[in-house]
């Protein structure tokens, strides 16, 4: 199906994708929309961090939602603050042409709980969270999930590796009266199984997109060949050839983050580092002037990175390749948004080649040289 309209997403909601430039749906859309209309049972979805979950399982939803009741009718998990409130934006963009008022929340570590309790006090109709803020919220008593309908797990791989296990299970136990839970997640590792089991109706609906359709086909993918020692010249080297463009570049580690950080601030270049061992008031910090462009290349890992949805980026550039394949999509996919185009540059060692190849099979890419 070629459009929203033919999916079945009501023509207000298809006016506010409009005004987005979403126009056409991407396979995990296509799979996904028209089953959650109908049926909207529980459903499991495997696609990867880029391919537009967000649209997939919340446009569906929002027709689900029966504005006349105030009270909190669907839940939505997501495993990071950024991600939590990149949920709450979009979903609020959908809406905004809709015939009756939608009202969302978001909470998320890092802002104030009690400014958080004060306004779930408003009329709520979906609200999105973290496990972790939920789970805070929940012993305070200051959220009840009597009347949520519809519980939505998105990265839900990604929860479970954060430790978010029993903060899941809380939700899913409270939220006895629901109709459903939707489940979208990039792998499948054997204790996701376990979650699906608890939480779900025996053999529920399942798609999984193909990991060579959900590459950004806007992304041109490059390579270079680069020894460990050379690589801080040579991205040195890249970042004054961009002129005022924007873009982000990917280690493997904490440590590794803080010393290119250094080294490309010490070579004169605006450049922010974002990794695991910040606290939420200095990643805020750090988003906050990259966002606004008060500097101008962001360094970061990739549970850092998780969520982050800044516009206009032209490129990406990878330190190393990523230790899992499923991570090459999630940091190319942070360029070349909105149908731009943009570069996923990585710097290969000579003896990551053969591992080169591997990406490109997989992923059904192809990598030219720099």
């Amino acid at each position: 199906m070629s459009d929203f309209k033919s999916l079945g997403i009501p023509p207000d909601l298809v006016k506010g994708l409009d005004e987005l430039g979403i126009q056409k749906p991407t396979p995990v859309q296509s799979q996904s929309i028209p089953y959650l209309l109908d049926r909207g049972h529980d459903f499991v979805a495997q696609a990867q961090t880029g391919t537009g979950k967000t649209a997939a399982f919340g446009l569906p939803l929002l027709t689900k939602i029966a504005p006349e009741n105030k009270k909190i009718q669907s839940l939505i998990l997501a495993p990071t603050r950024e991600l939590a409130k990149q949920i709450h934006k979009a979903l609020f963009k959908f809406t905004k042409y809709a015939d009756q008022r939608i009202f969302l929340e978001v909470a998320a570590g890092g802002d104030k709980i009690d400014t958080q309790v004060a306004r779930l006090q408003r009329p709520t109709h979906i609200l999105v969270a973290t496990p972790g803020r939920l789970y805070d919220l929940l012993k305070r008593k200051a959220v009840a999930l009597d009347d949520v309908q519809y519980l939505i797990l998105d990265e839900a791989d990604e929860m479970l590796s954060m430790g978010f296990k029993d903060q899941i299970r809380s939700a899913i136990e409270i939220s006895v009266n629901r109709k459903a839970t939707w489940l979208f997640s990039a792998t499948f590792p054997r204790v996701l199984d376990d979650l699906i089991k608890f939480c779900m109706s025996p053999d529920p609906k399942t798609v999984k997109v193909d990991t060579k359709n959900v590459v950004n086909r806007n992304i041109e993918h490059r390579y270079a060949i680069c020894v460990k020692e050379d690589k801080t010249d040579f991205i040195d080297e890249f970042l004054h050839r961009q002129g005022s463009q924007r873009g982000l570049i990917f280690t493997r580690t904490r440590d590794g983050a803080d010393i290119l950080g250094k080294k490309l601030c010490n070579r004169g270049h605006s450049v922010g580092v974002l990794q695991g061992d910040l606290t939420q008031l200095e990643r805020d910090k750090v988003m906050r002037a990259f966002k606004k462009e008060r500097s101008q290349f962001l360094v970061a890992t990739d549970v850092a990175a998780r969520g982050i949805d800044v516009e206009d980026l032209a490129f990406v550039v990878h330190h190393q390749l990523p230790e899992q394949i499923d991570y090459y999509t999630h940091r190319s996919g942070r360029t070349a948004r909105a149908g731009k185009k943009g570069i996923s540059l990585v710097l290969v060692d000579p003896r990551e080649k053969k591992k080169l190849k591997q990406f490109s099979h997989a992923l059904g890419i192809h990598f030219g040289p720099a």
